[in-house]
């Protein structure tokens, strides 16, 4: 599959305005881990293949367990996530594949028992954001493999 064009380099002005969502999630309150966790989950339901590969090198740089990340389509099931990522990742699925025009009352409720109400504004800004980012590359075919995490902060 070929690139269809650039959208990063050819359209700076809007790619600025997506980076400034990275950027304030960057200083927020809730965990970078547990932002990639977020970020690698959306991109697996949307089929983004230049997403999963850019937040699977910057998990595994940052510590993160090949088991956690082979299993996380099956997270569900998988005894390797904390009640925290679990309450996170219903969330992210839930506002990702909004089924029937709504999220859940069971995933919100069960979301802030792990999260603050800010947090929660936090975490769905953070779906919305990936979300973002995996239709651009999606629509634009954005090739995958050539991204290298900056370096390791763990």
């Amino acid at each position: 599959m070929q690139q269809r064009l650039n959208f990063f380099a050819q359209g700076q002005a809007a790619a600025r305005a997506v980076y400034g969502l990275g950027i304030y999630l960057s200083k927020s309150s809730l965990e970078e881990q547990l932002l990639q966790l977020i970020y690698f989950r959306v991109s697996q339901i949307n089929g983004c293949a230049m997403c999963l590969d850019m937040h699977s090198k910057d998990l595994r740089a940052n510590g993160e367990t090949e088991q956690r990340l082979y299993l996380l389509d099956a997270w569900r099931d998988a005894p390797f996530y904390t009640p925290r990522e679990r309450a996170a990742l219903a969330w992210a699925e839930a506002v990702t594949k909004i089924t029937g025009g709504h999220v859940p009352e069971e995933v919100y409720e069960n979301t802030l028992k792990e999260f603050s109400e800010e947090e929660l504004i936090d975490l769905s800004m953070a779906v919305i954001t990936i979300n973002s980012y995996n239709r651009l590359n999606i629509a634009f075919r954005t090739t995958p493999g050539w991204y290298q995490p900056a370096k390791q902060t763990v």
